[in-house]
């Protein structure tokens, strides 16, 4: 089942933020939809949307729930214990080793990466380049400066994203779209609902920071498709 809440934990106050908890620029009309994980706060997935977005087709259900579907042509499952190792994003400078992310025990609640200069991985999701949504995660900024993931809204459709498995393997994929969406209305399903082909969900932080909350009031989810 995938979360239906995902919450990045704070190690820190936010009550003398700076520059970095201004209003993060919009997305332009070009760019468009979407966007794994979060920014300098959380990311909370409040309410499931339960129909798909515009520019997402509804996906078939196989065999496996409301997982994946798992008799898909397009990829083969990677070996049991394959990992996500490194992720290079070439357009906008990131090559980074990747940590493991999981649920907060008890709870539909993604942990964040503990600190501004890591991306995560959901490593009870998808492995990347299996079929179905996998997804990663990392702050765009801090108290005082900029996160791993404060350029990630400057992608567009067909910027490529590069993940290395533990087998060697490099699992390529395009951006698709990007979206900015409400935390307290996050898309669960298409996030993290079943897709026909290998996909990959990039998220972080976005728009405007409550200093009441400490925490944005959006996420910016980027989504791409495996190419090879």
């Amino acid at each position: 089942m995938p979360p239906t809440l995902t919450t990045h934990v704070l190690p820190w106050s936010w009550s003398d933020k700076p520059m970095f908890a201004i209003t993060r620029t919009r997305i332009f009309a070009a760019i468009a939809a979407v966007a794994l994980v979060a920014g300098a706060s959380t990311i909370v997935v409040a309410a499931t949307s339960s129909a798909p977005h515009a520019h997402h087709a509804a996906v078939p259900v196989g065999s496996a729930g409301k997982l994946q579907n798992p008799t898909s042509s397009n990829s083969a499952t990677s070996a049991k214990g394959t990992t996500a190792v490194r992720v290079q994003i070439p357009a906008i400078g990131i090559d980074s080793s990747l940590i493991h992310l999981h649920l907060v025990a008890g709870t539909d609640q993604l942990q964040a990466p503990p600190e501004f200069n890591e991306i995560g991985w959901y490593s009870e999701g998808t492995v990347p380049g299996d079929v179905g949504p996998a997804v990663i995660d990392g702050h765009v900024d801090t108290p005082t400066e900029a996160g791993i993931f404060v350029n990630l809204i400057k992608l567009k459709p067909g910027d490529l994203i590069l993940v290395t498995l533990s087998t060697g393997r490099v699992v390529t994929f395009s951006v698709d779209s990007m979206e900015a969406v409400p935390k307290a209305n996050f898309p669960t399903q298409a996030v993290y609902g079943p897709t026909p082909t290998p996909q990959l969900r990039v998220i972080t932080c976005n728009g405007i920071f409550d200093r009441t909350t400490q925490r944005y009031l959006d996420n910016l989810v980027v989504f791409a498709s495996m190419v090879s």
